[in-house]
């Protein structure tokens, strides 16, 4: 990213273009902001230093804490948590087009190997980290107001509403981007035209994958499967599989210790374990009770319980792990 123009310079043309100009900070924070596709200000060292001389400011700045090196790292997912903050940036913009908000707030971001002294300055010591300056701040590390980034669910709109809380000026409506472009929904809806009489003749003559009872019987798994591993949590909420270990640089962590959290590879686990069972549940009273043959039947019905009986026994331990918690007093020691 380019570095923005001499602050001094362009201050100095700004006065001399619009004498009238109240604070030549805002028509030069102004003008840079014009230049990004998303309205975000770019902050460096000497810029940082030119707001925040000890003189009364009229606008609030909202400050998204960047490191380049950690966007290709599962956590802290900065590249996905900015993508939503450039989000609102740009729908303030669109909202408050010609409206005296328009210059009361900005959005700013600071990158760690640029401005290292930008995060001591603030008091930075994780990531991520949006913080709110207001008008009066002095102390940016105590004056200073930090969003709290909760679920990722809904993460613009939750950036949106702490500002007007803090702030009291409206972002109003957050403008997500289109799933598809107009030249491919165009592309999918000539595709359909072209399928569906295909599709229509297979209908009629019941030849369809709807038709194969196989297909169901696997999406019924896919369903159980979904269900049991809490796979929904993990998706809306865009949990990755695993993270790296703090403690050892070349390790992984798949399971999370405590409540109200798990990794892709914990649901994947349990979900694994929850489907074995009931896939020989299903295998029994399906299967096993038509054989004819009463010694075979018995070994299948043997070997369904050992390995569901093993299959419970690791969630258990794997729950009492996780949250301390005995599931049945009467459960052997052992298995925890």
């Amino acid at each position: 990213m380019s570095n923005p123009p001499k602050p001094p310079l362009i201050l100095l043309l700004l006065l001399l273009t619009h004498p009238t100009a109240a604070d030549p900070i805002v028509s030069y924070l102004h003008s840079l902001r014009s230049q990004s596709p998303s309205g975000i200000i770019h902050l460096n060292q000497t810029l940082t230093n030119l707001i925040f001389k000890p003189t009364t400011r009229s606008f609030h700045l909202i400050i998204f804490f960047d490191a380049l090196k950690l966007h290709n790292q599962p956590e802290p997912n900065l590249k996905s948590i900015k993508s939503e903050f450039a989000l609102v940036s740009n729908s303030f913009l669109i909202n408050n087009q010609n409206t005296p908000s328009l210059l009361k707030l900005f959005f700013c971001d600071v990158e760690l190997s640029e401005s290292k002294h930008n995060f001591l300055r603030f008091g930075v010591q994780a990531l991520p980290d949006i913080r709110i300056v207001p008008p009066y701040a002095n102390d940016l590390k105590s004056d200073s107001i930090r969003i709290h980034i909760g679920d990722f669910s809904g993460l613009a709109e939750s950036i949106a509403a702490s500002i007007n809380l803090k702030t009291g000026i409206s972002i109003g409506t957050i403008h997500h981007p289109p799933i598809c472009s107009k030249t491919q929904f165009g592309l999918i809806i000539g595709g359909l035209l072209i399928w569906l009489p295909f599709m229509t003749k297979r209908i009629i003559t019941s030849n369809t994958v709807f038709h194969n009872k196989r297909m169901w019987i696997c999406g019924t798994m896919f369903v159980y499967f979904f269900s049991v591993s809490g796979y929904m949590f993990i998706l809306i909420r865009r949990i990755p599989l695993f993270v790296m270990d703090k403690n050892d640089p070349d390790g992984v962590m798949f399971f999370y210790k405590g409540r109200g959290m798990q990794f892709g590879a914990e649901g994947l686990c349990v979900g694994f374990l929850f489907t074995v069972v009931g896939l020989l549940l299903s295998l029994v009273t399906r299967i096993v009770v038509r054989m004819k043959d009463s010694m075979m039947q018995r070994l299948a019905m043997v070997s369904a319980m050992v390995v569901s009986f093993w299959a419970v026994k690791q969630v258990v331990r794997l729950n009492h792990w996780k949250t301390g918690y005995a599931i049945h007093t009467y459960l052997p020691s052992s298995w925890y």
